[in-house]
C-alpha cells in the first residue's frame, strides 16, 4: 500500500520551518551591530523561501530560481556575520542563518536542483570555517544542514525512481488489461460464431449424414447457399439482421452474387441507427435486380455508413462464364449506387 502525502502539507511544513528561522532572527535583532544588513538578510531569505514554495505545475525548480537561492545563501552569511562577533558564536540565536540556508537548500534539492543545493551549503561551510573556525561547523549547525541536503538528495532520487517504476507498472497493467479484454472479446466472438454456424449448418449436416452424402441437385444448391450464408456471418458481421439475411438469400436464389463486407465502420452506431441502416440495406436488396450486389461499410469519420453497388452484366454472362468477371468488369454496368447515411437522413 502506497501512502501519498498531499503536496500542500509538505509546503506548509517547509513554510513553518522557514518562518521559525525568521522568528529566531527577529528575537535576536538586538545582537548585531548594524541592523540594516541583518534585516536585509531576513528579507532576502523570506523572498527566496516564498518563491521557492509558491505553487507551480512544474515540480522541478527553474534554473533562475535555483541560482537566486544560491545567491541568497551566499549573501546571508556575509550580511549576518559582518555584524556579529565570532567570539560569541553559539551564545544566542543571532546565528540563525546556517539553519535557514540548510532549509532553503533542502527545498532546492527537493525540487530536483541538487547541484545548486550542494553549492549553497558548500559555500556556507567554507565561509563558516573561515569566519569562526572549523569547530563552528558543528556548533552553528552547518553539519546538520549538510546532512539534511544529503538526505533530501537521496530521497529525491529514490522517489523519482519509485515514481518512474510506478508509471511503468501502470502502463504494464493497462496493457495487460487491454490484452486480456482483447482475448476475451476474441474468445466470445469465436464462441458466438461457432454457435451460429452450428445452428445454421446442423440441419443440413444431418441430411447429409442421413442420405450418406447422396444429395439431390436442389439439396446441393442449398449447401452452396448455406456456405455463402456462413461466409456472410464471418465477413458481414454487423451488416446482418434477419431482414438482410432473408433478402440476401432471396437474391441468391434468383441467381445474384451478393457480397457483404463489414470492415468495422459501423461498430460505433447505436442500436437504433444500426437497425435503420440495416433496414435500408434490406430494402435496397429487395428492390434491385442486379446480377452482382456488393455492400461495404465505410470507415468511421464519414457521413456515409454503408455503400451498396449493384452491377448488371451486359454481355449475357459470357465474362462470368469465362472466369473473367473479377479481372475485367467492362461487361458490367452500374445498376444501383446507394449510400446509406450514418445519421438519419435522405439516402443518395
Amino acid at each position: 500500500m502506497v501512502i501519498s502525502i498531499p503536496r500542500y502539507i509538505i509546503v506548509a511544513l517547509a513554510a513553518v520551518f522557514s518562518g521559525y528561522h525568521l522568528l529566531l532572527a527577529v528575537y535576536s535583532i538586538q545582537v548585531p551591530r548594524d541592523k540594516v544588513p541583518y534585516i536585509a538578510a531576513m528579507i532576502l531569505y523570506a523572498i527566496a523561501t516564498l518563491i521557492s514554495l509558491w505553487p507551480s505545475k512544474n515540480s522541478r525548480m527553474p534554473i533562475w530560481m535555483a541560482a537566486f537561492n544560491v545567491a541568497v545563501c551566499i549573501a546571508l552569511p556575509l550580511l549576518v556575520t559582518a555584524q556579529l562577533d565570532p567570539l560569541r558564536v553559539g551564545s544566542d540565536y543571532s546565528t540563525w542563518y546556517p539553519a535557514a540556508v540548510g532549509t532553503l537548500m533542502v527545498i532546492t534539492s527537493t525540487r530536483r536542483r541538487h547541484s545548486f543545493a550542494w553549492a549553497g551549503v558548500a559555500f556556507l561551510a567554507v565561509q563558516t570555517a573561515v569566519w569562526a573556525g572549523v569547530g563552528a561547523l558543528a556548533t552553528l549547525g552547518v553539519v546538520g544542514s549538510l546532512v539534511w541536503v544529503a538526505v533530501s538528495h537521496v530521497l529525491s532520487i529514490s522517489l523519482a525512481r519509485i515514481g518512474k517504476d510506478a508509471a511503468q507498472y501502470v502502463v504494464a497493467e493497462r496493457e495487460a488489461a487491454d490484452w486480456q479484454a482483447a482475448q476475451e472479446a476474441h474468445l466470445f466472438e469465436r464462441q458466438f460464431r461457432l454457435r451460429q454456424t452450428n445452428r445454421m449448418a446442423l440441419p443440413m449436416l444431418r441430411q447429409i449424414v442421413s442420405r450418406h452424402g447422396d444429395l439431390t441437385e436442389e439439396q446441393r444448391r442449398e449447401c452452396v447457399y448455406l456456405e455463402a450464408a456462413i461466409r456472410d456471418e464471418i465477413r458481414g458481421r454487423k451488416l446482418l439482421n434477419n431482414r438482410v439475411r432473408d433478402q440476401v438469400m432471396r437474391a441468391r436464389r434468383r441467381g445474384a452474387i451478393v457480397t457483404l463486407l463489414d470492415e468495422g465502420g459501423i461498430d460505433e452506431l447505436s442500436d437504433a441507427e444500426l437497425e435503420r441502416v440495416l433496414n435500408s440495406l434490406a430494402d435496397a436488396l429487395k428492390n434491385t435486380d442486379s446480377d452482382r450486389v456488393i455492400a461495404r461499410t465505410v470507415p468511421d469519420g464519414s457521413d456515409v455508413a454503408v455503400t451498396v453497388v449493384g452491377l448488371t452484366s451486359t454481355d449475357d454472362g459470357n465474362a462470368s462464364a469465362l472466369g473473367r468477371a473479377d479481372e475485367d468488369d467492362e461487361g458490367d454496368q452500374v445498376e444501383l449506387w446507394l449510400e446509406i447515411p450514418r445519421a438519419g437522413g435522405a439516402q443518395k
